[in-house]
């Protein structure tokens, strides 16, 4: 297989639901932001897994909004995909929504962008498939990830800010 040939994003699609029990709460009955982290790390996962079929490992969270708190008994469903890839690299996206337990319909409260790599079984990166987009929403987050990337690296110190062409107009 060329580990370069185009993959469309919903290959990588999961979704994931959990029950917040009290052990996943704080003192107020809500959801410990680490637990939530730890459950969108998991879902990420699995995208960037079913996109290029290999290892990989988290590298960045980019971003995570705790946009509205997630109460005690309730159900919570991650959805993720792979928004982009970067040679061995994959941003992830992922949208938290909480279920309304009578009416079925998600609400959206939060959301995630992760970084994983693509690792050979001696940890080293490996190059993954293209992630070609297939519907709107999908195209707007592809468009944006390669600014997103950019910016995360500048502030992480690994690209210098005059290398970053998306991101040049800020600079100037």
């Amino acid at each position: 297989m060329n580990s370069r040939e185009n993959r469309p994003v919903s290959v990588s699609y999961a979704q994931t639901t959990h029950v917040v029990l009290p052990n996943d709460t704080n003192t107020l009955g809500n959801l410990f932001g680490g637990r939530l982290l730890q459950w969108l790390d998991i879902s990420c996962a699995i995208s960037a897994h079913r996109h290029c079929k290999r290892v990989v490992v988290t590298v960045a969270v980019n971003h995570v909004g705790f946009d509205k708190p997630i109460k005690l008994g309730d159900f919570v469903t991650i959805k993720s995909h792979v928004s982009r890839a970067f040679g061995s690299s994959m941003e992830v996206w992922s949208d938290v929504s909480v279920e309304d337990q009578v009416t079925g319909e998600l609400i959206k409260c939060n959301s995630a962008i992760y970084t994983f790599v693509a690792v050979d079984h001696a940890g080293r990166p490996v190059n993954v498939p293209e992630a070609e987009p297939t519907n709107e929403e999908e195209r707007k987050r592809y468009e944006g990830a390669l600014r997103r990337r950019q910016l995360r690296l500048i502030l992480s110190g690994k690209m210098k800010p005059e290398e970053a062409t998306e991101l040049k107009a800020l600079f100037e």
